[in-house]
């Protein structure tokens, strides 16, 4: 029925797959704002590898340094910056974990479904180049130059503000 060769690219797309499930799973069970930050950065780093098994080598630069790298850096700064009270969690009900566990159960025999009656078209070999970072970093050079000073100006004024009010919120 399944006609499946083992190659390494599958078992690295199953371990990827594997650790971005967990991830995500792990993000939404932990109770504590510090663990779910490292099990998100888990799931940055898998989809980076899945960039990479796609042959997105900028794109998954991208996603291990903005994602996983800067953007939980600032959560668990934004996290140890702010004052939290330990606060008691309600437990959840019993009939809401049977109705999300049959919604859940729902939703993965949909997506099943249609996966497996989709027929998808043949790929085409690839033309043109094989380095898409340099074509990236030509084109953001060339055509995108002011756009990219704007953004870099704009990030810099972010990010001066945030320090501004960080300091502001420490000496109240």
């Amino acid at each position: 029925m399944f006609n499946i060769a083992f190659t390494g690219e599958f078992v690295a797309f199953f371990v990827l797959s594997v650790i971005m499930i967990c991830g995500a799973v792990l993000m939404i069970s932990l109770e504590k704002v510090v663990h779910m930050v490292i099990s998100m950065a888990a799931v940055f780093l898998g989809l980076a590898g899945m960039f990479v098994l796609l042959e997105a080598e900028f794109v998954a630069f991208v996603q291990v340094l903005i994602y996983a790298g800067a953007v939980s850096i600032l959560m668990i700064f934004g996290i140890m910056m702010t004052k939290h009270q330990q606060e008691e969690r309600e437990k959840a009900k019993p009939l809401h974990e049977t109705l999300a566990a049959v919604g859940a159960l729902s939703l993965f025999g949909i997506l099943f479904y249609a996966i497996r009656t989709t027929t998808f078209p043949e790929p085409t070999p690839f033309q043109g180049s094989h380095d898409n970072t340099m074509a990236i970093g030509e084109l953001l050079y060339t055509g995108y130059v002011i756009p990219f000073e704007l953004l870099s100006v704009l990030l810099t004024v972010a990010f001066i503000g945030a320090i501004v009010l960080a300091k502001k919120g420490a000496d109240e």
